[in-house]
């Protein structure tokens, strides 16, 4: 018996000792986390606030008027925020277009802004709310203007996923404020070629948009007062948004990178 209760014993600080030098070593291979927001709590820049939800769904509260950006996840997602007044999907892929939760989420009063593919795919009950807005159109609603901005894929090897004309990234513009959404892009001239961008979202995962390193360079060339990297999960887990940060505050110091928690399951 006592044999017994000694080979428990060592059994018991074997398994203690693994825990901990497990602990040990992943803490010592694990990156610190980078300007990381607590998880849930909006964040605000001046009248702008911003709701991460998850990878490419957002809401944010310009003002009062309530935008969903890509909204998928279904209902329970968004239950702690007001329902929309505008819903901009950017393009047919699950990430960013589910049917079920956008019937679940717009109200009587919601219009959804959507590129022709996406419009092509919805029932008409969605259809009748929606907009349909493609590359290089304008409109204006809720005191602001809407702009649809081309986004698409350069490598070769990518173009399969994101083809120049389909999907949407946006520029809304109120009172002179102007916020850019990227949707799924690579370093495109559009992107580049932006000028006077308060608040830029912009995506970087491998293989469907771009690398870290292709998204720093955009945002140094279009310099946007504050950039917020998302959509930033690829096939081989969560891209570098720390060294994307070192990119482009190294580049441009003027320009500040806020990251926020994009990924709250992980």
């Amino acid at each position: 018996m006592k044999n017994l209760a000694h080979i428990l014993f060592l059994a018991i600080v074997f398994t203690a000792c693994k825990n901990t030098s497990e602990k040990t070593e992943l803490e010592a291979t694990t990156d610190p986390p980078i300007q990381v927001i607590n998880r849930g709590p909006a964040v605000t820049e001046k009248g702008f606030i911003i709701n991460p939800i998850e990878h490419a769904s957002m809401v944010l509260n310009w003002d009062g008027t309530i935008i969903y950006v890509d909204p998928v996840g279904g209902k329970e997602a968004f239950s702690d925020y007001t329902e929309p007044d505008m819903v901009l999907v950017t393009d047919i892929h699950g990430d960013h277009m589910d049917i079920p939760t956008l019937e679940s989420i717009v109200n009587d009063g919601t219009v959804i802004y959507a590129p022709k593919a996406v419009f092509e795919k919805m029932p008409e009950s969605l259809q009748n709310k929606t907009q349909v807005i493609n590359n290089g159109e304008i409109t204006n609603d809720f005191e602001m203007t809407i702009e649809a901005i081309p986004m698409y894929n350069l490598r070769p090897e990518a173009l399969k996923f994101h083809e120049k004309g389909r999907g949407n990234g946006y520029l809304l513009e109120r009172n002179g404020k102007r916020i850019y959404i990227s949707g799924d892009t690579e370093d495109i001239p559009e992107m580049r070629n932006l000028k006077n961008i308060d608040i830029a979202f912009v995506c970087m995962n491998i293989p469907y948009t771009m690398t870290v390193e292709k998204a720093a360079e955009a945002v140094l060339a279009f310099k946007p007062k504050t950039v917020y990297p998302y959509h930033y999960r690829g096939t081989e887990g969560l891209s570098d948004v720390a060294k994307f940060k070192s990119l482009v505050e190294t580049g441009n110091q003027d320009i500040k990178v806020t990251q926020l928690d994009w990924y709250p399951k992980k």
